[in-house]
């Protein structure tokens, strides 16, 4: 039978394979990108978001969350729950209905479309006709009711849609109930808001754009009551008792509506405009909660004098003689109240708002002093700032989990305790093996740490490093802070901030030891900062240090950004990670590279000029390596300097094409790398200096001109003990490779731990090893005898690994954008290869070596190298062997920013940005899975419309 398998082919090995590798896209953390709608069902304690793309999303208690995608991809208008049921209806901008159930299959629950539906008009009628402009879920769970541009109120039957032609509501028959001189055809016209009465499920309100307000019988078909405003309707509000009504108006006002059994015609008790007497905006959606003491809640959105604060986006609370606008960052998208859905109540009782604006949920604790914001436990908002950089780190030690979360306690002291008061469902998942955190870095200058344990990412900690600088604002300033007598009395509320203080702020590299606590930044402007943990408040001076890459070389000159101010003596830091030491890069090129080796005290260092080292123990610059070409022009440029012109970029890359196609002796210097046009923007990301092809690239590995741009940009760095002179001594050593495929190892002399302090750390280059192909140096890794990637610093030393194989020979891997390629050591003679490009006409965009244990068994597990090229897929290859294993399409190829922000993690699963405000989580591993699971209560409506509950148990998986 061997004489027909395939080559290569080993059944057993499929097997294993197949209970190793599997790919799931798990779950979307932060914020949905374009939110367009918000729901809220008080009976499920559910909310919903939909977005401009068709997604829509359920959140509960932590850990319950559901999502759906209108196939259509059309923007969400608006989202209704079906009262008392797990139904939703959605209505999208092309004027369609969707019914949306939880549903029990297969063991499981998920989130299914159940029917589509678009009103129709007769033939010949115009588009308004049938336009939806406002939707009431009755609470017989029977109909929907759809006000629409005509004035038409039409009657759908549920959950078939089927129209209730006989039960329609025309302006024609409203205005045969109301006298002719107070109103026309035309105050029938676009039905603005409906609302059920909260004591007569068959008496609605209608309310029309014009200001006209009619109170409708369902049962006897007429008008019973009618109110004429004298300002164009934003909507109503009924009272719980169902005594009066409150309508909000364009011009800033609002007005409170008796009704009574004795008058058709009522006008309003009051009419208020809360930030008169100058003209206001409108107030597009308002609350009136009451209370015990007597005092109601009034809770609107908008309202603000035009001239002064027509550009806020403020929500507004008064109660009593209490009165704050929320002033949020981003536009308003809705709002609504948690109060109390016991209908046998008296009083309303608000407990929380609820903000979804366009960049984040904002919680409002209604119930304690000053009413603080709530600290939300998902729905994080990532990109308060933008994200430049993200670095995760698996398996973090309790007790320096626990000074983390401590650190981030001190900074959440001014939110309120109140407990997360959207709980619907229970949480059913298991706990998390290990804790797990995702670091990102900003365009501010700060650093988060996330709870990326299970399905909600959740903040623990914030750094900022603005405080070693000297910008132009002061951090202490308080953006909240107040006048006694000011009006509006306006009051910031949210996290989300797109202004950096100074671009050259941003984060660009992350490197977190979780054995030792110390932590190291860059940044854009070739700063370096090095930190460690401390529980308490502290004020030091922190030590500086310059690394002139360019090494005084002559006919060089920098034409790029200055490097950042810093403060002068002692500098009060905040309890959590503390900088100690400042390295900055001159010239001040933004950081491409870093590493930090903990056990040797050592941090290394590369920009597009070279790389250096630096011993954070003595404060000590150890060397520095310039790898600048002659001709790397542009790297002297900046990241901030000008944009280059589309035409010269264009140019280059035709220039490219031609060149490719010629002998290598006729090959002229040209753009290479720089074909793509450069952002003038704050972030000087290194992706932008990769190759982003938008399709693969069919060709041979052929070599690159040394005069392509950018070759000494230092893509890698890496500690490592090993074999580099002899194969008879280890010694520490450092690697680093470049973007014009060269790598540079350098012998290291860490004194022992008894003279640490008193001798100096001294480096010597021992090899450098130019790729024929000169394809930029992505990674770099060295085996020990076992072929085992070496540990991590002090991971032995922490009884978590076993002690490297120093007796048999090592193995050095060096991955190219285009190939893999191992090497013996300390010869550094070739030993095997793969050619990627060549074969699969693809470019690694990022690689690291991951652990996969199986899924039948906790006794084998094996490391493979991760790896996600240009084209969106991703590869596991074996090690050593270097044979591919098995590839994923994960992510479009079109989409170059989320190739770029990917990040693995150590056991096989990842990280990548679906939008600026959310991460797609998934797992290539059958052992590692985060996804949610949940309970959520299902009700059962029998004949009498009890309604009784049953636990179903549902896995959340997203398709």
């Amino acid at each position: 039978m061997r004489r027909f398998l395939r080559p290569g082919h080993d059944p057993v090995r499929e097997r294993l394979k197949r209970d190793l590798f599997q790919f799931n896209k798990t779950v979307e953390h932060g914020f949905p990108h374009q939110p367009s709608a918000l729901g809220y069902s008080p009976f499920l304690r559910l909310m919903a978001i939909g977005t401009r793309s068709g997604a829509i999303k359920l959140y509960g208690a932590p850990g319950v969350e559901f999502m759906g995608l209108h196939e259509e991809n059309n923007t969400v208008m608006q989202i209704h729950f079906i009262p008392d049921q797990c139904q939703l209806v959605t209505l999208l901008d092309d004027n369609s209905l969707h019914l949306w159930s939880l549903k029990q299959h297969g063991g499981t629950s998920e989130l299914r479309e159940e029917r589509r539906f678009t009103l129709k008009g007769p033939p010949g009628s115009p588009p308004s006709a049938t336009q939806v402009t406002a939707v009431l879920p009755h609470s017989s769970r029977e109909v929907l009711y759809l006000g629409t541009e005509s004035g038409n109120i039409f009657v759908v039957e549920l959950p078939s849609f089927r129209v209730l032609e006989d039960r329609t509501i025309t302006p024609e028959a409203v205005l045969q109930r109301i006298p002719e001189d107070n109103c026309n055809r035309r105050s029938c016209e676009l039905v603005e808001a409906l609302r059920e009465h909260p004591k007569n499920p068959d008496h609605i309100l209608i309310g029309y754009s014009r200001g006209l307000i009619v109170l409708w019988d369902l049962q006897n078909n007429k008008a019973t009551h009618h109110f004429l405003g004298s300002q164009q309707l934003e909507n109503l509000y009924w009272q719980r008792d169902g005594s009066k009504f409150i309508s909000c108006h364009y011009d800033g006002s609002y007005s409170q509506w008796p009704v009574s059994s004795d008058n058709r015609q009522s006008e309003p008790l009051e009419n208020t405009v809360p930030y008169g007497p100058f003209p206001c905006k409108a107030i597009s959606k308002i609350y009136w909660q009451t209370t015990k003491n007597g005092l109601p809640y009034i809770i609107f959105q908008g309202g603000m004098p035009r001239a002064s604060y027509g550009d806020r986006h403020s929500i507004s609370v008064i109660y009593g003689s209490q009165q704050t606008a929320f002033d949020f960052t981003s536009r308003v998208i809705d709002f609504f109240i948690i109060f109390s859905s016991d209908p046998a109540a008296d009083f309303d009782d608000p407990s929380a708002l609820v903000v979804l604006a366009e960049e984040e949920l904002v919680v409002i604790d209604l119930k304690s002093a000053g009413w603080p914001a709530v600290h939300p436990p998902y729905l994080a908002s990532l990109h308060c700032s933008a994200i430049t950089c993200s670095h995760h780190v698996s398996n973090i030690p309790l007790k320096l989990w626990e000074r983390i979360i401590s650190a981030g306690s001190k900074q959440n002291i001014h939110y309120s305790s109140m407990p997360w008061p959207i709980d619907g469902g229970t949480n059913i998942a298991p706990d998390p093996p290990q804790r797990d955190l995702l670091l990102t870095g900003h365009e501010d200058g700060t650093v988060r740490f996330w709870d990326a344990s299970g399905v909600c990412l959740h903040l623990l900690y914030k750094l900022s490093t603005v405080r070693v600088f000297l910008t132009d604002a002061d951090p202490n300033d308080n953006m909240n802070t107040l006048g006694e007598d000011e009006w509006p009395p306006l009051r910031k509320v949210g996290t989300f901030d797109p202004y950096s203080d100074d671009p050259r702020l941003g984060i660009q590299k992350i490197y977190l030891c979780k054995y030792s606590g110390y932590l190291a930044v860059a940044g854009t402007a070739g700063q370096v900062l090095v930190m460690e943990l401390n529980d308490e408040d502290a004020e030091h001076v922190v030590d500086h240090a310059e690394a002139d890459l360019l090494q005084d070389q002559e006919g060089y000159r920098w034409k790029g950004h200055e490097k950042l101010k810093t403060r002068d003596g002692h500098v009060r830091f905040e309890a959590g990670f503390q900088p100690f030491v400042l390295v900055q890069c001159q010239p001040p090129a933004v950081v491409t590279s870093l590493a930090l080796h903990s056990e040797w005290k050592l941090v290394a260092f590369g920009t597009s000029h070279g790389f250096g080292l630096f011993d954070h123990q003595q404060k000590r610059l150890v060397f520095v390596k310039c790898t600048l070409h002659p001709s790397d022009q542009l790297a002297l440029e900046g990241p901030l300097s000008r944009v280059k012109s589309l035409k010269k970029s264009l140019r280059q890359s035709f220039r490219r094409i031609r060149r490719s196609r010629v002998s290598s002796r006729k090959r002229r210097g040209g753009g290479g790398n720089a074909s793509e046009v450069q952002e003038a923007n704050a972030k000087f990301d290194q992706d932008v200096l990769q190759e982003m092809e938008l399709a693969p690239v069919q060709r041979k590995i052929e070599a690159r001109s040394a005069e392509d741009s950018f070759t000494g940009f230092v893509r890698t760095l890496y500690f490592a003990d090993t074999f580099l002179r002899d194969s008879s001594r280890h010694c520490p050593s450092l690697w680093a490779g470049t973007n014009g495929g060269t790598v540079y190892a350098f012998c290291l002399r860490v004194p022992p731990a008894e003279r640490r302090m008193d001798e100096p750390v001294r480096a010597e280059q021992a090899k450098e090893i130019q790729l024929m192909h000169r394809a930029p140096v992505v990674g770099i890794l060295v085996l020990d005898g076992r072929s085992t990637p070496l540990p991590e610093p002090l991971e032995v030393a922490h009884d978590l690994s076993k002690s490297p194989d120093m007796q048999g020979s090592h193995q050095l891997l060096v991955v190219s954008e285009e190939q893999f390629k191992v090497f013996t050591l300390p010869k550094v003679s070739s030993k095997l290869k793969l050619k990627l490009t060549a074969l699969e006409g693809c470019r690694v965009r990022k690689v690291t070596v991951a652990n996969f244990g199986s899924c039948k068994t906790d006794d084998y597990s094996e490391n493979d190298l991760a790896v996600l090229t240009n084209l969106g897929d991703i590869q596991i290859i074996s090690l050593p062997f270097l044979k591919l294993q098995i590839r994923y399409p994960c992510i479009r190829k079109e989409d170059v920013s989320g190739i770029a922000s990917c990040v693995f993690t150590k056991y096989g699963q990842g990280f990548y940005l679906i939008s600026p405000s959310e991460f797609e989580r998934f797992s290539l591993s059958t052992k590692w899975l985060v996804e949610p699971r949940c309970i959520v209560d299902m009700p059962e409506v029998t004949s009498n419309n009890h309604v009784h509950k049953s636990g179903t148990e549902n896995a959340a998986r997203k398709s």
